[in-house]
C-alpha cells in the first residue's frame, strides 16, 4: 500500500467515525436552537434582570441570535442531505459522548423554558450572610456619589456611605426613605421582635455572585405584622443604637408602605 493510499484510508475512516446519525444531528439542532430561544425569551420577558448584570444583556442577546442562526444553518444542511460533521470535519474533545451531551443540553433548555426564574429571597440572604457588617466588607462601589439629600439615598447608597465613613453618629437624625424586602435578623444579632431587616441583593456579574445588603429597622410593633420577603418602602430617621454589643445605625421607622416587587429587584 502506497503512502497516499494509507492517508486516504485513514481520512476516510476518520470521517466515518465522525459521521453522526440523523437522529443525533436533529438533536443537536434542537439543543442549539432551544438555548438561543431561551436567551431571547429571558430578554423579551424581562427575566434576564434576575440572572445577569445589565452590562451583559447585549452579549446574551447576540449569543441567543447567533445560536438560532447556527441552528438554522444546520437545519439547512440536514434538508440538503449533508452532514454538518462532514462539512466541518473538525474533531472535539468531549466529556460525554456527543449524543448524551446534546440530550443534556436540550433537557436543560426545555427546563429553562418551562420554569420561570424567581428573585432570591430571605433564605438565600441568610445563607449568603446577612448583616450590615457583611455589606461593609463586601460592597465595592463602582461609582460612589454622595447624595446631598439623605432621603434620596437608596438602601445601597446608605450602605456605601457607611462603607466610606462608618461612624453611625454622623447620620443620626437624618431622614431616610428606602425600599427592600423584609428579613428577620438572627437571634445572635441582638435584635428582638421589634426589629427587622430591610434588604436588597447586589449583583455584580450573574445570579451566582449576588450578595445581600441590609439595614436594621426599629418598629413600634412586633415584626410579625411584616411578613418575610414582602417588599416595603420604609420612611423614618436614622438613630444610633448598641445592639449585640456593637454600635450601629438603625432606621427608626415612621411608616412602612407595602409595595410590589420591582421588575428588577437587584441593585448594582
Amino acid at each position: 500500500m502506497s503512502a497516499s493510499s494509507f492517508f486516504q484510508n485513514r481520512e476516510r475512516n476518520r470521517r466515518h467515525r465522525n459521521r453522526r446519525s440523523p437522529f443525533q444531528q436533529w438533536l443537536e439542532v434542537l439543543a442549539i436552537g432551544s438555548w438561543g430561544g431561551l436567551f431571547l425569551k429571558y430578554w423579551l420577558t424581562g427575566k434576564l434582570y434576575l440572572l445577569i448584570h445589565p452590562n451583559y444583556f447585549g452579549l446574551t442577546v447576540v449569543g441567543g441570535i447567533g445560536l438560532i442562526v447556527v441552528a438554522l444553518l444546520r437545519l439547512l444542511y440536514l434538508f440538503r442531505g449533508q452532514s454538518a460533521s462532514v462539512v466541518g470535519g473538525a474533531q472535539h474533545l468531549n466529556l460525554f459522548p456527543p449524543l448524551i451531551s446534546s440530550l443534556l443540553l436540550l433537557v436543560t433548555a426545555i427546563a429553562g423554558l418551562m420554569v420561570e426564574p424567581r428573585a432570591f429571597a430571605s433564605p438565600m440572604a441568610a445563607q449568603r450572610g446577612l448583616g450590615e457588617s457583611s455589606a461593609l466588607t463586601r460592597t465595592r462601589p463602582q461609582a460612589f456619589r454622595s447624595q446631598t439629600v439623605p432621603e434620596d439615598r437608596s438602601l445601597i447608597d446608605w450602605v456605601r456611605t457607611l462603607n466610606v465613613y462608618p461612624e453611625p453618629d454622623a447620620y443620626t437624625g437624618q431622614k431616610v426613605k428606602v425600599q427592600g424586602f423584609v428579613t428577620y435578623p438572627s437571634v445572635s444579632s441582638g435584635l428582638g421582635d421589634r426589629y427587622l431587616g430591610i434588604t436588597r441583593f447586589v449583583i455584580t456579574c450573574c445570579a451566582a455572585d449576588v450578595y445581600p445588603v441590609s439595614l436594621p429597622v426599629k418598629l413600634t410593633q412586633n415584626r410579625a405584622a411584616y411578613p418575610l420577603d414582602r417588599w416595603f418602602e420604609v420612611e423614618g430617621r436614622m438613630i444610633t443604637e448598641t445592639l449585640g454589643g456593637k454600635r450601629q445605625l438603625v432606621i427608626e421607622a415612621k411608616s412602612l408602605k407595602s409595595i410590589p416587587e420591582p421588575k428588577n429587584p437587584y441593585d448594582y
